[in-house]
């Protein structure tokens, strides 16, 4: 199958609308033909009402004129019935309806063009700190920002996944005073194990750093010089720097393989990477009159946003003692991703109270040049996750909530609702399916929900077996592949385009054909939960079918489409699952 794809039905009858509307009235033809799926047809078209309204027409009349300029020819529109003030109820031909099914579970793709091809999309996401461990607050980050990545990569666009660690900066300096000055301190490399114990010590080793920083001037005084030493190259403090960075990314390693995320080393960009860039990015800032000096600082004063004293937001370019800090990074990092990478969009996986910060850092870049009309730009914002009271994820103490301690909770909660539903399964894979469920529990909980709203986090409701649930739709999938083990159905089976269809068979192969829309949908709203529903959908649509048309004690040729439409579920169920980065075991 090429990359242009199938043309989903959906598709197809908007554009024989469109070609209706341009018949009756040529003027407007760049109307929107407003199709939709409908419970009253297969779909529902109310282009009249809007145009009725613009030339001043009774929407009924032109509704009805529409409906005699429909094709009814080509083999996909059976009927056209005019209702209400206009609305055309549109049945689609059963043939047309098995041949897409048909096309779509001979594609390796179902059927889903590539239409990102050529695009280079710079996805910026978790970015957690280092010597600190991951909590709670880098959840959504990752695993959205993930969720994005792969869908933008299975559309076509080179992915460039790029994790913003923190790993530069005075506390660094702090750090390492520090611990060379605890020769009994609990961290050293050769003396741990590697990954989150060892961070944990760091993180540990860095709240007393900053204690005694804040009540020790002499100490201040020693570490400050240290960041000196470190941003100059001193051996041994690059040394003990790159120790700290090795055994940070390894506890972060450790996380996203459980997560199951794509992140690898070759994705880390800490700011680290950009410190040699900042002052050529600042002088090129200052010689296009985009930033200017302020008492010896510089800034980027905004020409779109005031302060609470009504004077210009800005942008810290470079500190008065000639440092540099979060601001100055991000419009290095910015500058790199378009003049060095060549982005074609770039996204910023962040919460929403960032929202200030980038809209600052996208206003100097477009001020710079650096960012022309011809790239995207987004903050991708999202809410906060909630604990059980409503308030912001916090420990029982109030501290802060490590990430791997949430996510065994959910496991452990996942591992009861799998062995209650299936007491046969092996410790062994119990263990194995306890883990694809909780992790997947995890994300789903975060991707079903529209990512500017705040959401609970709750291990029991979201490892439910009923509901909205990622467990319920690795339940489902797990449901189909049974029913095709049984059947023995390892290879597509053929369809019989010439044959009846009942209606649950006509609601699972309509819902089927609409994968690759909320797929454009994801790209274009930067909203997963938009796939999650479909899945969603797309599972209850399922049981219907299964409900009402049995499969596996069906006459040929029902029986062989029938389990053509098992077969594309199972495999949209998967893929689609896989685009929101959930495993979808074959068996629960």
């Amino acid at each position: 199958m090429s990359s242009a794809g199938i043309v989903p039905l959906l598709g197809r009858v908007a554009a024989a609308v469109s070609e209706a509307i341009v018949r009756v009235r040529p003027e407007t033809a760049d109307a929107d033909p407003v199709v939709r799926r409908s419970d009253r047809a297969d779909f529902q078209s109310n282009a009249a009402l809007p145009l009725a309204k613009r030339i001043a027409v009774s929407p009924a009349q032109l509704g009805a004129a529409f409906a005699t300029q429909i094709d009814l020819t080509d083999g996909v529109i059976a009927d056209v019935q005019v209702s209400g003030p206009g609305f055309l109820n549109i049945t689609l031909a059963d043939r047309a309806i098995w041949e897409s099914v048909a096309a779509r579970l001979a594609d390796d793709r179902l059927g889903v063009p590539t239409t990102e091809d050529g695009q280079r999309v710079v996805v910026d996401y978790s970015a957690p700190n280092v010597a600190k461990e991951m909590h709670v607050g880098h959840l959504r980050t990752t695993i959205i920002g993930d969720s994005l990545a792969r869908v933008f990569g299975f559309l076509g666009a080179d992915v460039v996944r790029a994790n913003h660690l923190g790993d530069w900066g005075t506390q660094f300096g702090m750090l390492i005073q520090y611990i060379d000055e605890q020769p009994e301190s609990p961290w050293h490399a050769e003396e741990v194990d590697t990954g989150s114990s060892s961070v944990s010590a760091l993180d540990g080793l860095y709240k007393a750093a900053r204690k005694q920083f804040d009540f020790d001037p002499g100490f201040a005084d020693r570490a400050r010089t240290r960041v000196v030493a470190l941003q100059a190259g001193d051996p041994d403090t690059v040394a003990r720097w790159r120790e700290i960075v090795a055994e940070s990314e390894k506890a972060f390693g450790a996380i996203y393989d459980r997560l199951g995320v794509l992140l690898t080393p070759d994705d880390y960009f800490g700011e680290s990477f950009y410190n040699d860039k900042l002052a050529d990015t600042v002088t090129e800032l200052l010689d296009k009159g985009v930033a200017v000096d302020s008492d010896g600082a510089v800034v980027v004063p905004s020409e779109q946003v005031k302060g609470p004293d009504d004077q210009p937001a800005v942008l810290m370019a470079r500190k008065r003692d000639g440092g540099y800090g979060y601001d100055s990074t991000d419009l290095a990092t910015i500058r790199f991703r378009i003049t060095t990478l060549h982005a074609d969009r770039l996204l910023y996986v962040t919460d929403s109270r960032q929202a200030l910060h980038f809209q600052l850092v996208f206003e100097a870049a477009r001020r710079a040049g650096w960012l022309t009309e011809a790239i995207e730009v987004a903050h991708v914002a999202y809410g906060t996750i909630l604990g059980p009271d409503g308030k912001p994820f916090k420990t029982r103490a109030g501290g802060t909530v490590r990430l791997m301690d949430l996510l065994d909770e959910a496991v452990g909660r996942a591992r009861a609702v799998v062995a209650e539903k299936n007491p046969a399964l092996s410790s062994t894979e119990l263990d194995a399916i306890a883990e694809q469920a909780g992790i997947g529990a995890v994300k789903y909980a975060d991707l079903s929900t529209s990512r500017v709203k705040d959401y609970t986090f709750d291990p029991d409701r979201m490892t439910t077996l009923n509901g909205n649930t990622g467990v319920y739709l690795q339940y489902a999938h797990a449901r189909v592949c049974s029913i095709l083990r049984k059947a023995e159905a390892a290879t597509p089976a053929v369809v019989d385009t010439a044959g009846p269809m009942e209606p649950a068979e006509r609601e699972l192969a309509l819902c089927l054909d609409g994968y690759g829309t909320v797929l454009a949908e994801v790209a274009d709203t930067l909203e997963p939960h938009r796939l999650a529903g479909y899945l969603y959908d797309l599972a209850r649509v399922y049981t219907g079918f299964y409900d009402s048309c049995p499969v596996l004690a069906a006459d040929e040729p029902i029986r062989s489409n029938r389990i053509t439409l098992c077969q594309l579920t199972a495999r949209t169920l998967e893929l689609g699952l896989g685009q929101l980065g959930i495993v979808a075991p074959p068996r629960m």
